[in-house]
């Protein structure tokens, strides 16, 4: 009995063959994780909802996605069906990041949506094992998330938000705003 177990663990284990392969996944989920954080710890130092662990865990997840079905041997048309899950899964995550305050009119949590698609993105590269192009992409979002802000000047919050509101309503924009309706205009 004691040998049909440990027969059995050897099998189950037996996904990771040798010292190489374990190698390339800890390499391959590592890069995943520490790129992850690189730009999860930006979004987080700017307080936004989506910080390091979930950028982290975002390109683990995706990395992973990527590395079970290779080690699988599975063929290329049905990593790519993974693929589009990954990708269509975080959409809902990031979908979760986005807020509407009906309000104030005001949609906030776009960039760090975009941020989690992007990472998912770089994890998927770092799981095929394309760790250079998984660098650079980092470095490219990185440049989007932290330098491109001082380079664009910063939307008022305060500014009036058109809408389709006739004129003379709270909101309208239109050369007409404020103004009285045509028919009572001063000849």
């Amino acid at each position: 009995m004691a040998m049909e177990i440990w027969s059995t663990l050897v099998h189950e284990f037996s996904d990771v063959p040798d010292l190489s392969t374990i190698t390339r996944i800890a390499v391959r989920l590592t890069i995943a994780a520490v790129l992850g954080g690189v730009l999860g710890y930006e979004r987080e130092r700017k307080g936004r909802s989506a910080g390091l662990r979930t950028h982290m865990l975002v390109a683990v997840g995706a990395a992973l996605f990527v590395l079970g079905p290779l080690q699988a041997s599975m063929n290329v048309g049905d990593l790519s069906r993974v693929l589009q899950g990954v990708v269509q899964g975080i959409g809902f995550l990031g979908a979760g990041a986005i807020m509407v305050r009906s309000a104030q009119r005001e949609v906030e949590g776009l960039t760090t949506a975009a941020s989690i698609w992007a990472t998912a993105g770089i994890g998927v590269i770092a799981g095929l094992g394309l760790e250079v192009t998984a660098v650079l992409s980092t470095a490219i979002v990185l440049i989007i998330l932290a330098v491109i802000p001082f380079l664009v000047p910063e939307q008022t919050k305060n500014a009036p938000v058109p809408d389709e509101s006739g004129p003379g309503q709270i909101g309208s924009q239109g050369p007409s705003a404020g103004a009285a309706p045509p028919d009572q205009n001063p000849r």
